[in-house]
């Protein structure tokens, strides 16, 4: 029987290059993200060349309701995890000195960032624990994918550093929490990566780059 991995953001990104790698290791994969399936239909048609079977899930994980339907949707087509990604994040709308820096936008960015991947762990964790119950050769374990944001400060955008660092801090204490069930839980800090989320910065670090950034 194949090994299951759910990967939050999986269709584009950090997180379709974690699928895609899923994939080509023999895992069936569920995804979720926040756009409608036919737009990202060409990153799932691509898992599925990979020999994967994927269940695509449109949802916000910020969103407790959406966490739910998430799970419950990998539940009914897999009944079994191995893996799970927490790769889905979202910079401010606006960067703004944190001396300018609203509520509302600490709040979006929390809650997508360091909120859900919390409570995801939490609910994806208690089903692995049920597995390794009902089975002691069961493995798995959880990822967390972070940022050199977590320890490096950017005063334009506070709420991301902020939120990146939390999830450093999430990773100890599940992985001190999952030790006794040999559920390891990791954190993976990117650097700069060419995504959609850099679009917007992308002129900024490709001279910053150039130039030999250290």
């Amino acid at each position: 029987m194949k090994r299951v991995a759910l990967i939050t953001g999986g269709a584009r990104g950090i997180g379709f290059g974690i699928a895609q790698c899923l994939a080509d290791e023999g895992f069936d994969l569920t995804v979720c993200g926040v756009r409608e399936q036919d737009a990202a239909e060409q990153s799932l048609a691509e898992l599925r060349r990979r020999g994967a079977e994927v269940l695509y899930v449109q949802a916000d994980v910020g969103d407790a309701d959406a966490r739910r339907r998430l799970v419950d949707a990998a539940r009914r087509r897999f009944g079994r995890l191995h893996a799970l990604v927490n790769n889905a994040g979202v910079a401010p709308k606006t960067r703004a000195d944190i001396l300018e820096a609203t509520e509302a936008s600490f709040e979006h960015v929390m809650r997508t960032n360091l909120q859900g991947p919390y409570f995801l762990t939490q609910a994806s964790a208690n089903w692995m624990i049920e597995q390794k119950r009902s089975d002691p050769d069961w493995r798995g374990c959880i990822v967390n994918i972070s940022s050199v944001s977590a320890t490096a400060a950017s005063v334009q955008r506070g709420e991301y550093c902020i939120s990146k660092a939390g999830i450093g801090m999430a990773t100890r204490l599940w992985a001190a929490r999952l030790g006794e069930f040999d559920i390891p839980v990791f954190e993976v800090r990117p650097g700069i990566i060419q995504t959609d989320m850099t679009a917007g910065v992308r002129e900024k670090y490709d001279k910053l780059l150039a130039e030999g950034l250290a």
